[in-house]
Order: structure tokens, then sequence, then C-alpha cells
């Protein structure tokens, strides 16, 4: 089972919950960026540990955020979006499933 640290628990329970997840209105990266830089880099940690471990699926992320994931892949692909949106300036914010 991963270990989220809990900086990124918060971050994804705030952020990406259920309540917020769907309201892409582009604020999102502004918001992140508005935090300290070692914050963030706990952040995009947290993101590729969640990618980088097989463990970690659709169960623990509707534990998280209470948004469900059909399956590993498709967590996978949003998670590398928002990633891609948060630290590499992709400019779509993605939107979960549902």
């Amino acid at each position: 089972m991963i270990l989220i640290d809990p900086y990124v628990r918060n971050f994804f329970r705030a952020q990406l919950g259920l309540e917020q997840a769907y309201y892409v209105d582009g604020s999102l990266r502004p918001t992140l960026l508005s935090f300290s830089d070692s914050y963030m880099d706990v952040i995009r940690a947290g993101f590729m540990q969640m990618v980088a471990d097989d463990s970690f699926g659709p169960a623990e992320y509707e534990r998280l955020t209470d948004i469900e994931f059909p399956d590993r892949e498709s967590l996978e692909a949003y998670l590398r979006a928002m990633y891609a949106h948060l630290f590499e300036d992709a400019p779509q914010q993605p939107m979960p499933p549902g």
C-alpha cells in the first residue's frame, strides 16, 4: 500500500476532490504556483509516486477524492494529464470521468 504524504493527501482532497475536480476554470495551476517551491516539490513527487506505484489504483484514488475511475489505465492517464497541466504548462486542466 502506498504511503501518501499528508500535504499531497490534503491537496488532492481540497483541490481534486469531488467538489472541485469538475471546476476546470484555469485557477488550479495559479493556486498551486502561489505556494512555496518546497510545497510544489512535495505535490510533484506525490503525483509521480501515484503514477509509478502499481498498488495505487482506482479504489485508493476514490478513497482520497470520492471520484471513481473505471480502471488503472484511465486513472494513470488522468494523473499524467493533470501533472502536465500543473507542472509542464499543458494548457487544459483535464476533467475526471463522470
